[in-house]
């Protein structure tokens, strides 16, 4: 990852859309800059944390406080406030581990950008439009949302229910409050889709790295010549050591990537899956009330709220099978080279990498 004056430049356009963004609210900040600017900068994020989710979570707890033991009141409160929760979570360790994680970008950028072979580029454009194409989806689904939560309110009402110290109703309070409701609402869930879409693209982005060292492991051998008894002599045998022995570096330090990305997200992957079961039942609930009422642009935006929960939970899982799926394929890329040709210790080798 490069860190421009104005751009972040990623060989994944996904997760170079998602840096940009979350620079925007503060988070990337490099570390060559002075204690002044580091200030400044952190300052800059609290600003748009707050304005983001703090605030929110500030006047659902309130609102939750006032309608306490009205059911259908507390639902509607209920999942947006642990919707924020979780999104303030994941904010909070994405700071907290940023300098791991970008570790983790450079990484995986200066593997993928090393790629020369046609097949190869091959495998990185996929890997970059699938990840594209989910992030498209997700920001849709999440834009339903938001223009639906936005101007379905009646005279006088807001986006969402929310306490205040103040009168809503009255003017200039109403248009002040109902502005910050609408840009908290955009800016929320854009930053959301940011957030989790750092996590998906770089568990994708270890999958794109297994599915190279599987094409180098089945290439290994495809160049060099074998000898009247079918058998590989002693100079080719050592290319193809040497081959070996760079599958198996990039093997490990693709895996230590994985290890790392578990260690960085597993408390923000825990909370969002919990936060996601829970909304999508309490969404389901409230949902069955808005048909009943014949709200159709609620109706709409709470039904793409529920598909965004749905596309939230179901990106993180299909990630993360995939990720064990191609780590699982490494063996069998292994038994698609040469190794017949090799000598016994050569075989030995190439099988601690299948059993790896």
């Amino acid at each position: 990852m490069k860190i421009m004056p104005f751009f972040i430049k990623n060989v994944n356009w996904s997760l170079s859309l998602a840096l940009n963004i979350l620079k925007l609210a503060g988070f990337l900040v490099p570390q060559t800059v002075n204690a002044c600017r580091r200030t400044v900068a952190l300052a800059y994020w609290f600003f748009w944390f707050m304005f983001v989710v703090g605030t929110y979570l500030i006047i659902q707890v309130g609102e939750l406080i006032q309608v306490w033991g009205d059911i259908s009141l507390m639902v509607s409160t209920s999942f947006v406030l642990i919707t924020n929760m979780a999104s303030g979570i994941k904010a909070i360790n994405l700071l907290l581990r940023k300098k791991a994680i970008q570790a983790l970008i450079d990484q995986a950028e200066s593997d993928l950008r090393s790629e020369v072979r046609k097949e190869g580029i091959q495998i990185i454009k996929r890997c970059d439009k699938e990840t594209t194409w989910f992030m498209y989806g997700y920001l849709w689904l999440a834009g339903v949302t938001v223009l639906g939560w936005t101007f379905s309110g009646g005279n006088r009402e807001l986006p969402l229910s929310a306490w205040y110290p103040y009168d809503t109703s009255k003017s200039p309070a109403y248009e002040i409050t109902y502005f910050h409701q609408a840009a908290g609402i955009v800016t929320g869930a854009i930053f959301n889709v940011s957030l989790d879409t750092v996590v998906t693209t770089l568990i994708a982005l270890c999958r794109c790295r297994l599915r190279l060292l599987a094409l180098c492991l089945r290439t290994m051998g495809e160049d060099l010549q074998l000898d009247r008894e079918n058998i590989f002599t002693k100079e080719e045998e050592q290319k193809m050591r040497i081959r070996l022995r760079g599958c198996i570096y990039r093997h490990h330090e693709t895996l230590a990537s994985a290890v790392k990305i578990q260690k960085c997200f597993s408390i923000p992957i825990f909370t969002q899956f919990s936060v996601s079961s829970v909304i999508i039942c309490i969404t389901a609930y409230q949902l069955a009330i808005e048909v009943k009422q014949h709200q159709v642009v609620r109706v709409i935006s709470m039904l793409a709220y529920l598909l965004c929960m749905i596309m939230q939970v179901f990106l993180y899982c299909y990630q993360g099978h995939q990720l064990a799926d191609e780590s699982s394929d490494i063996a069998y890329a292994a038994y698609e080279c040469p190794w017949y040709a090799c000598s016994i210790k050569f075989k030995r080798s190439l099988l601690l990498v299948m059993t790896r």
